[in-house]
């Protein structure tokens, strides 16, 4: 088995890079806040002292999640390729095909032993008693028998031989179609995850940007600049984002789960979930529809093993039709007698007793003429087997191009989309900023500040949901095109 190699799947190793963004949000928010905001001369200023308080609060918790992650990612934080490495040594499903390869090679070595001779050996002992002419006595006696049998001729030989090698091809090839299917769920699982974070990420700095709008309307109301709706307005606008970070959080653990199950993981009490380390990315792809579909028809474990399945049914109906042959075998059968005047059981004088050591060889054959459907029905239900096998191999065979070509149309959907979002999103980022400078001196409404945040959020949440459906259709491809592992060619294998 090769060491399996990293497909086009583009992730970012600046893990730190939220850390940064975080960590810039807290310095702007140490920041003494503006004294247009505050009561007029000659007044206390409650609004200044409470904008204060909640930004401390916005901070500390910020700082205590970012504390969590970066404890988190510093333990347990992993990259694709660990991940694809430790699935290979310990997912539970990649394990049992390896033992079911093994269990293979051993079926294998049970039927080539039907072109071994078969040796036995048996030493018969005992006391003989009686009388004879010439005889008295009580006497003991032992000898040694054995029988060499060797097959001559039988037609199922061949594709019994045959069907060994083939077993373990279908084994090699399961296993490695065990290995794509292990290595695409934690591909998918990783992908899942550093979405649903980038998601819960997003969504916290767009409610940590509302609260500072809640802070502001609040300190406004209360110098009497604004009336009670606007800070109840800015207050539910904050609070909408909520739940929808509760589920990418949600999301983000059981991605974190799945891939801790197919990382064959233990999942305990004290277990932890592994952390992906990274970002998405996106990187626009040249593809060759008709030099994929070749190279996927040759290397695709499902078609190679579709093939074997084939192969193997025809071997069964060769098996089974050498009934209607007959089949010829010799043995060979040898007494050694160490003393003389032993008896044969059932002999009645000395001529019939053993005289000395002798060998004995014999050959002989049988032949099944009547069949009575015994063969010839067995026969049928092999063909038609087969032929369903192949069936489903064409099928298989017929739809590569077609799921390619399906990808492909998905990738130049996705990109395209992406890079209408990436456009759409600075305008938005723009509009956003300049509508938040002017709800805070009161020129525009707060539902036209929630009009431009909800827009802004949609645009960073569609563009991150494209950059995440273009690395999933990336997998996808290499799923579809064979380049998950480079896999066995198809001849017998050296297993003994």
């Amino acid at each position: 088995m090769k060491r399996i190699t990293q497909s086009e799947f583009a992730v970012s190793s600046e893990v730190d890079r939220p850390l940064r963004r975080a960590m810039l949000n807290n310095v702007r928010l140490r920041k003494p806040s503006s004294p247009r905001y505050g009561a007029p001369r000659g007044l206390p200023d409650p609004p200044r002292t409470a904008r204060w308080i909640s930004q401390r609060r916005i901070l500390s918790k910020l700082l205590l999640s970012i504390l969590g992650a970066w404890c988190v990612r510093t333990s347990d934080a992993v990259t694709l390729e660990t991940v694809f490495q430790t699935t290979l040594e310990k997912n539970p499903a990649i394990q049992e095909a390896k033992s079911n390869l093994e269990q293979a090679a051993g079926q294998r070595l049970v039927l080539r032993s039907v072109i071994w001779p078969i040796v036995t050996m048996a030493v018969p002992a005992g006391v003989q008693g009686g009388h004879r002419a010439g005889e008295s006595g009580i006497k003991g006696f032992a000898l040694a028998r054995g029988f060499f049998t060797q097959t001559l001729f039988n037609a199922a030989v061949p594709p019994t031989l045959r069907r060994g090698d083939v077993d373990v091809l279908i084994a090699q090839q399961q296993l490695n179609v065990a290995v794509v299917q292990q290595l695409h769920q934690a591909r998918l699982a990783f992908c899942a995850a550093l979405y649903n974070r980038s998601l819960q990420s997003i969504r916290e700095e767009q409610r940590q940007r509302l609260e500072e709008n809640v802070a502001t309307q609040k300190s406004r109301y209360e110098a009497g600049l604004t009336d009670r709706s606007a800070l109840t307005s800015a207050t539910v606008q904050a609070r909408e984002l909520d739940s929808q970070i509760e589920s990418a959080q949600r999301a983000y653990d059981e991605a974190r789960l799945q891939l801790a199950e197919v990382m064959g993981r233990d999942l305990g009490p004290k277990a932890t979930l592994p952390e992906p380390e990274g970002d998405l990315k996106i990187a626009p792809v040249i593809l060759d529809l008709d030099s994929e579909t070749a190279a996927a028809l040759e290397r695709r474990a499902d078609l190679k093993l579709a093939r074997l399945l084939v192969r193997a049914a025809n071997e069964d109906q060769l098996i089974i039709e050498a009934g209607y042959y007959p089949a010829a075998v010799g043995n060979v059968t040898g007494d050694y007698i160490p003393v003389t005047g032993i008896h044969r059981a059932g002999s009645t004088s000395k001529t019939q007793d053993f005289i000395s050591s002798e060998i004995v060889e014999r050959a002989g054959y049988t032949w099944h003429v009547i069949d009575n459907g015994k063969v010839g029905g067995a026969t049928l239900r092999a063909r038609a087997t087969r032929e369903v096998n192949e069936l489903t191999c064409r099928k298989l065979e017929a739809s590569v191009r077609r799921e390619l070509l399906g990808i492909a149309n998905n990738l130049k959907a996705i990109e395209g989309r992406e890079r209408s979002l990436a456009a759409a999103e600075a305008a938005a980022q723009e509009s956003a900023r300049v509508v938040q400078q002017n709800v805070a001196q009161g020129l525009v409404s707060q539902l036209e500040y929630r009009v431009t945040q909800n827009g802004w959020l949609e645009t960073k949440s569609g563009l991150l949901d494209a950059i995440y459906q273009h690395n999933l259709a990336i997998a996808e491809w290499d799923r579809a095109a064979g380049r998950y592992f480079q896999f066995s060619e198809d001849t017998a294998p050296n297993v003994h």
